[in-house]
């Protein structure tokens, strides 16, 4: 067993603290706190849907990402300022939209979109995972008020959906990385589950060696369980669908 500088067992999230209802405005909103990883997660209702689902009677989800100036060590200059989204923004932007959009009926939005912010206040690896555990909780409480106020008729969540990272560090398999473990591991992976227990996106790279198919099978298990404690806790914050 490989000593993790927070002294957690190889098997073991960082400590998960979710504060719901974090901003005053928002349709539904959570800081999330994955160990020193912060993000705080808004839903936002826009009464309209992208040119594409016009007039099918459909609604949206999608996702905007970014990391604050001095959400790590080093300042990260702001992508408003170099005039474009970075790929890396991007993918993780797609990432969750199409995480969170697994989860909904969208037909029961009517033409409406919900707009789901992840700002990263404070990274230390798993930002991306973070935001989407974060994400479905925002969502699902604006859903909640939505149905409350009127606005839709009902809450069409199948699955809950949550996400972390797993790898290979000195041999072991070890669940949810800190940035000092993602920079040195062998292997690194981001997994996207449903509470179901079915895949949305499976992310691995072995940064040195190939792993094996049998190493493959530990890190899905390690994830999986690490997603079912992350669920559990959503739904102690979210309560009644």
């Amino acid at each position: 067993m490989i000593a993790r500088n927070d002294r957690r067992g190889c098997g073991n999230l960082r400590k998960v603290n979710i504060i719901k209802d974090y901003m005053k405005y928002a349709e539904g909103s959570c800081l999330i706190e994955l160990g020193n990883t912060k993000v705080i997660c808004t839903a936002s209702l826009e009464e309209k849907v992208p040119p594409f689902l016009k007039d099918t009677g459909s609604g949206w989800i999608t996702a905007e990402y970014s990391m604050l100036p001095r959400s790590s060590e080093v300042r990260i200059q702001r992508e408003s300022s170099r005039g474009k989204i970075g790929g890396r923004t991007h993918e993780i932007q797609r990432l969750i939209g199409r995480s969170l959009r697994a989860t909904v009926d969208l037909m029961s939005l009517k033409e409406k979109t919900l707009w789901i912010d992840c700002d990263v206040i404070q990274a230390d690896g798993g930002t991306r995972t973070a935001s989407i555990t974060g994400g479905f909780v925002a969502l699902a409480l604006a859903l909640k008020r939505l149905k409350k106020d009127g606005v839709i008729d009902k809450i069409s969540i199948h699955d809950f959906v949550a996400a972390t990272s797993v790898g290979i560090l000195k041999g072991e398999p070890i669940l949810d990385l800190t940035f000092e473990e993602d920079s040195k591991a062998e292997v690194d992976m981001n997994v996207v589950m449903i509470s179901g227990g079915k895949f949305i996106e499976v992310q691995g790279t072995a940064e040195r060696n190939p792993f094996a198919k049998d190493d493959l099978q530990r890190l899905l298990a390690l994830a999986e369980n690490g997603i079912n404690e992350l669920i559990a806790i959503q739904r102690e914050v979210i309560g009644e669908i």
